[in-house]
């Protein structure tokens, strides 16, 4: 690699050191020159203007002209865990935020050709058409004023987990199978609960357009977690809460009579309700006061809207185990969502998030690593406890 004497004090574009926030979060390298170049790389991030490649990070923040190979060499080569650095990221996320929940959101990143991990042909509902990208779902800790990512999975295709010469070209790890995205997200979650000391905060995720989400809710009813979830219309519920527990539930045969999809049920039972002014505006919510259940299930959820159903329009679906919430409550929870949206979209438009040129599999995960430290740094690194600037997160 080259000398590090070649690059001056590296400073934000704001003119604050980022050298103790790199520090705090990519200290756990085992190596000078692992941490020194997680540090240039992290202020290529923040300062390169446009498209963030590797080589147009390299002449940004370096003139030497074997910069852009060790770069190259640093993100998709060196053995460095990135799990250690997201750790310290949710760390920085709760104590320097006031997280009001854990949120859910998939990035998109277009890519051409077959040769980058778990690149496959997806119906993207919001381009309107299928596309050859890869999907990866991350976190959030979300508070009412940001959504900082935390961590992230790469979905990866049956073709990728099955193909062995993919996987060693990839260097897809022995352990890793095809999992569909509601188990992606569990692990998200559960990886999110190891990471937290102190009371866990609802989780709020969009899974609209996923046909089995049972399974997760399912996940995080037992893991005794509190959720907001976005369901599909056609997710089948049954009116009424269950005296019965959910053992005996399950083994009742008769336990799915009596089940229809949640859109016909919202459209036959939902009480219009008009909420206080949220952000200057008044918002009509639809909210079932009576309680629902899954089949096969003893929890009591609710399930409630934004807005009227017609017939040909339907606003999102919702369902919540949060029964003792009220209205206002629980859509201010919905609302983290276009927080989140708007961190993903800052993600790929200012730090760098569809401009990985690398095709293996821990070259991914360093490279979000490495964009959601540039964003947390943005948004948080101002905040930062010590007198002196420094971070100190690990005890």
């Amino acid at each position: 690699m080259a000398d590090h004497d070649e690059f001056g004090p590296l400073e934000s574009a704001q003119g604050a050191p980022v050298s103790s926030f790199a520090q705090a979060i990519f200290g756990h390298m085992a190596r000078a020159d692992q941490r020194r170049w997680a540090e240039v790389y992290l202020q290529g991030l923040l300062s390169t203007p446009g498209r963030k490649s590797v080589r147009r990070i390299a002449a940004t923040v370096s003139g030497s002209p074997t910069a852009a190979m060790s770069l190259q060499q640093f993100v998709n080569a060196s053995p460095w865990e990135w799990g250690p650095a997201r750790r310290e990221l949710t760390r920085l996320a709760e104590r320097r935020t006031e997280p009001r929940a854990w949120t859910i959101g998939n990035a998109i990143l277009p890519k051409r050709g077959d040769y980058s991990c778990g690149v496959h042909r997806r119906f993207v509902s919001a381009a309107g058409k299928t596309i050859n990208c890869q999907v990866g779902t991350g976190v959030f800790v979300a508070s009412d004023d940001e959504a900082i990512p935390v961590d992230w999975r790469l979905l990866l295709p049956e073709a990728w987990t099955e193909d062995v010469d993919l996987r060693t070209r990839a260097r897809i790890p022995d352990s890793l199978d095809c999992r569909p995205m509601w188990a992606q997200v569990l692990n998200l979650v559960d990886t999110m609960a190891s990471r937290i000391s102190g009371p866990r905060v609802p989780v709020v995720a969009d899974m609209s357009e996923c046909t089995d989400v049972e399974p997760l809710l399912h996940g995080l009813s037992r893991r005794r977690h509190r959720f907001v979830v976005a369901v599909p219309p056609t997710l089948q519920v049954i009116e009424g809460a269950s005296a019965r527990s959910a053992t005996a539930v399950r083994h009742d045969t008769t336990a799915s009579q009596g089940a229809r999809a949640a859109r016909d049920f919202v459209r036959r039972n939902g009480a219009r309700q008009w909420l206080p002014a949220l952000e200057g505006r008044r918002r009509q919510v639809q909210f079932l006061s009576r309680p629902v259940r899954l089949p096969g299930m003893g929890h009591t959820y609710h399930l409630f809207t934004e807005g009227r159903p017609t017939e040909i329009s339907e606003p999102r679906l919702w369902i919540t185990n949060l029964v003792g919430h009220d209205v206002e409550g629980l859509m201010r929870l919905t609302g983290l969502r276009a927080g989140t949206a708007d961190a993903i979209d800052s993600l790929e438009r200012d730090f760098g998030l569809l401009d990985f040129e690398g095709r293996s599999f821990p070259g991914w995960h360093h490279h979000m690593t490495l964009a959601s430290a540039a964003y947390a740094y943005s948004r948080l690194g101002s905040r930062a406890g010590n007198a002196d600037g420094g971070f100190g997160l690990s005890a």
